[in-house]
């Protein structure tokens, strides 16, 4: 494969991955709408947060690792030993599962079962569903490697949205069922997921002419099943080193980034009260924290030698002390805004120090990757405009002045939307610039193949 067909696959790989995000996004706001004409606050509450944490932390416990060490270097590799090693993610997710559904069943404070009935089904069942999707790791791993991007756009989206449908169904036929037809819908995501990535391999793999199949380093699906190599170790001893590295950079990443859900799990803190919109204006600072933390922070692991990234975990392990404590304090002050205040915070620090690092990097070079950040006047005169008309608007418009005028409302802001997107494109020449080159690399990678 050439360097630009990996290029254009690359792009697309990204795009694809960006666009499903924002689709999930979208159906799950759409969908959380829905459900809450129909079920309480609190089992919505508990689904998001509790159950939701459950399963994400035992998936990304069990596996995330692997991933990493398996998806790291050429795509030449020994497969047999690396599928070997990729199944020991399911007695891992067992074991993990396990022992999370342990902690959520006996040692956080149980809802009541008069407000949200079935809460131990729940538990179990999700993690339940985090083995069953473990079951399909091979398969994930093998389609990543070698690039097969519409098959991860296909089976994620399916799996998203006969999930949302089937939530939807029974919500409507069947409310009192509460926290079953989450479990439900939980445990038929994860199965349709599985079985996209097994149906299409059975098909690839059954189709000797196929120019697909004759990349692939297996020939038949039971070579995608765990098995005793001939004068071989059942695994690479050094990918297996790599995932155990990987796997304590991972644990307290995990730490780390879901600090704030695993503060709400423990101190059971669900009703956010009349903070809606407050909490939401707070949420946006965050979200922006979050961008910049997410390039800045990559780049800084990427650039860091081994020692400086334990220096680094050490640091940020400290940190997550202090982001804990100032977590309860802002709780106790305002409420539920106190937690995306305190990770607020906790972004900040990440920030400032990946700025340093990176200032320190290129100090001896010419390049000056942080002009970046320099916004133009003009677009940060846009937002500052923006801001003001919508707050105006919100004022006089919204939102007990009836239907026209909340419509009204609405229109000024896709009104204001629309012209600080034309201010950007005018202004951020170099980004627009970024976005059709990598776009262009994509379309020509689609005329090679």
């Amino acid at each position: 494969m050439g360097s630009q067909e990996v290029l254009g696959q690359a792009a697309r790989l990204a795009s694809s991955g960006l666009l499903l995000q924002v689709l999930f996004r979208l159906i799950t706001f759409a969908l959380n709408a829905f459900i809450l004409r129909f079920l309480s606050k609190e089992i919505v509450g508990i689904v998001n947060v509790r159950l939701t944490l459950l399963y994400s932390t035992t998936i990304f416990l069990a596996r995330e690792a692997f991933r990493r060490a398996c998806l790291s270097g050429s795509a030449q590799r020994d497969w047999g030993q690396t599928i070997n090693l990729l199944w020991l993610t399911v007695p891992l997710g067992v074991f993990w599962s396990l022992f999370l559904g342990w902690v959520w069943l006996r040692l956080l404070e149980v809802p009541d079962p008069n407000v949200v009935p079935h809460y131990g089904t729940g538990v179990v069942v999700f993690g339940l569903s985090a083995v069953v999707e473990l079951l399909g790791e091979p398969f994930w791993v093998l389609a990543q490697a070698h690039m097969f991007v519409k098959l991860k756009v296909i089976a994620e989206s399916l799996s998203v949205i006969l999930k949302s449908v089937l939530t939807a169904f029974l919500v409507l036929w069947v409310p009192h069922w509460g926290l079953y037809i989450f479990s439900l819908a939980q445990v038929f995501y994860t199965t349709v997921l599985v079985l996209c990535y097994v149906t299409y391999f059975k098909k690839l793999l059954g189709s000797p002419k196929s120019t697909k199949q004759q990349t692939l380093p297996v020939c038949r699906m039971t070579d995608l099943l765990p098995s005793i190599l001939r004068n071989r170790a059942f695994v690479n001893w050094t990918e297996a080193k790599l995932t155990w590295s990987f796997f304590k950079q991972s644990f307290l990443k995990q730490i780390l980034t879901e600090g704030e859900r695993y503060v709400m799990t423990f101190l059971n803190v669900l009703n956010f009260g009349d903070q809606g919109p407050v909490l939401l204006r707070t949420y946006c600072l965050y979200v922006l924290l979050l961008a910049i933390n997410g390039v800045t922070e990559c780049f800084t692991f990427a650039a860091m030698s081994k020692e400086q990234v334990d220096r680094y975990n050490l640091t940020m392990l400290a940190l997550s002390s202090s982001f804990l404590v100032l977590s309860y304090l802002l709780t106790r002050w305002c409420g539920s805004v106190g937690f995306i205040l305190a990770n607020c915070f906790n972004m900040g620090i990440r920030i400032t120090k990946s700025l340093w690092f990176i200032h320190r990097y290129y100090r001896e070079s010419p390049h000056r990757p942080l002009a970046g950040l320099q916004l133009s006047p003009v677009l940060l005169g846009a937002f500052a405009l923006s801001g003001g008309i919508t707050g105006v608007s919100e004022a006089f418009l919204c939102c007990e002045q009836g239907w026209l005028a909340r419509l009204a409302h609405v229109v000024v802001g896709a009104f204001c939307l629309g012209a600080t997107l034309g201010t950007a494109f005018l202004t951020e020449t170099k980004l627009i610039h970024f976005l059709r080159t990598q776009l262009g690399a994509s379309r020509l990678a689609d005329k090679m193949t």
